[in-house]
């Protein structure tokens, strides 16, 4: 005796010799939606129409929908195919069971249930069926890519913003955020003088007179001037004996510090202001400046840069400024004070110090330049050299100096003299005092410990060009290069 696979009782002899499995011929119901199938059909109508749950994308996208009692692909036309391949399986709509059970119909198959909660999850396998062949899981890859797409989005903006931020950072931070210039710091900082109380209006107009009669006519008010200091520093040097060995002094330079229109962002006009004044003191350089006889103001040194650039000193920094100076608080560096320079057919170069030469990010190299620059046409045993050489521009980050001189210790060590903006008058003043205990030196001196930023530049005179030399000079500036050191 052969028993059916499906229903468990007995199948006649001929069916069970037969190749396919052992099956009756019996009609009983679907136990989960009451469809009459029979035998032969129960197993492929469990498969295909109570399907186990399968992982997302299990079933290939876009595929047409299956019938679920033969499993052939049927697509929209599922509710016709069912009907005249399958007609017989199905109950008649409204009919009861013969045993005063109620029928329920499938609005979407047809298909037979004799309880309204089968019907409901039979009907739910439709709507998720549908969803799934209509592209389901295509939604889900859209949703997933639009996500993926805000979020990127987001990042850029924050991105953008954090750039835009530290631009504008940098823009205030070297006065190129349009918010006014010289005239307008040193209007803004006078009120506010005023408001704490630290000056009287009275001197409020006459000071604002002063700067708009400077700026009519181009010329600094001098305010900011202290003059005579070398010498006074030539006299100290001669009658001090301590610990210093040699000493070599530049020519006379006139010390000029930041004011109230220019703090925070001036000092490498001030510093320029330092060179220059050196420069007119020396008739060597009389032809050059036949037409600056006076220390110009800050806007006119801005202005005098922007002339440089217009002649084609060094176009790739003029774009960095926009080709604009006046009437900003841009910092300037080394190479708007060599333009500027060799626009006047002053001879000068610019040496890069760009890394450290000695140990805990010293520069000794920096050290032993400038004095093979003051010691070298000055060769002798006078202890101290007042030597006819220009002072020298120095640059580092944030902020430049100008060299004046350089201390031979009697260790050999070496010690520069500098000149500092940042200095005010009453300070430098000190220095010019008769019974000076060289306290004030303090002030000026800097040993090789004292300088340890990454990166300095310094700008050096050495004489005057012909204007052969100026057109060859303008045209190499045109990629302005430097020599570095080491």
């Amino acid at each position: 005796m052969v028993l059916c696979d499906v229903c468990g009782r007995a199948v006649p002899a001929e069916t069970a010799a037969g190749r396919r499995p052992s099956l009756c011929r019996r009609q009983p119901r679907c136990p989960l939606c009451a469809a009459a199938v029979g035998c032969e059909e129960l197993r492929r109508h469990m498969d295909t129409a109570h399907p186990e749950p399968g992982p997302p994308g299990s079933r290939r996208p876009g595929a047409p929908a299956q019938c679920p009692f033969c499993g052939e692909a049927a697509g929209r036309e599922l509710e016709e195919h069912v009907r005249a391949r399958h007609g017989h399986l199905l109950g008649a709509p409204g009919a009861d069971t013969g045993n005063g059970e109620q029928l329920y119909e499938c609005p979407m198959c047809s298909l037979t249930c004799t309880n309204i909660q089968i019907l409901e999850e039979h009907v739910d396998l439709h709507l998720e069926e549908h969803n799934f062949s209509e592209g389901g899981d295509m939604g889900d890859l859209e949703l997933a890519q639009q996500l993926q797409t805000e979020e990127d989005e987001q990042q850029r903006s924050e991105e953008e913003k954090r750039e835009r931020e530290e631009f504008e950072k940098l823009q205030r931070q070297y006065g190129l955020d349009n918010s006014g210039g010289f005239k307008q710091q040193f209007l803004k900082n006078m009120e506010r003088e005023v408001d704490r109380g630290r000056m009287q209006p009275f001197e409020y107009h006459k000071r604002k007179a002063d700067m708009m009669e400077s700026l009519a006519s181009g010329i600094d008010d001098g305010r900011t001037k202290t003059s005579g200091v070398i010498e006074a520093l030539c006299k100290y040097y001669q009658s001090e004996n301590k610990d210093v060995r040699r000493v070599w002094l530049s020519a006379g330079v006139d010390h000029f510090h930041s004011s109230l229109g220019d703090r925070g962002w001036g000092c490498g006009y001030r510093n320029f202001q330092m060179l220059l004044s050196s420069l007119l003191q020396n008739s060597f350089y009389n032809d050059c400046l036949r037409d600056t006889t006076l220390i110009p103001s800050i806007p006119k040194i801005q202005s005098m840069i922007e002339d440089a650039w217009r002649e084609g000193f060094d176009p790739q920094g003029a774009s960095h400024f926009n080709n604009r100076l006046h009437g900003s608080k841009a910092w300037i560096g080394a190479c708007e004070i060599y333009s500027l320079l060799t626009s006047l057919r002053i001879k000068c170069q610019i040496i890069d110090f760009h890394k450290p030469t000695g140990p805990m990010g010293t520069h000794p190299r920096l050290f032993e330049w400038i004095l093979h620059y003051y010691s070298a046409d000055n060769e002798g045993g006078a202890k101290v050299v007042c030597t006819s050489k220009p002072p020298i521009y120095l640059q580092h980050q944030g902020h430049s100096r100008t060299v004046v001189g350089i201390e031979e210790k009697k260790n050999r060590s070496l010690c520069l003299l500098l000149f500092d903006p940042g200095c005010s008058s009453q300070q430098m003043q000190k220095l010019l005092k008769q019974n000076s205990d060289g306290t004030g030196l303090r002030l000026l001196r800097k040993f090789v410990g004292s300088l340890k930023e990454k990166q300095y530049q310094i700008v050096a005179v050495d004489g005057v060009l012909s204007l052969e030399e100026k057109a060859a000079r303008c045209r190499a500036s045109q990629v302005l290069t430097s020599e570095k050191i080491p």
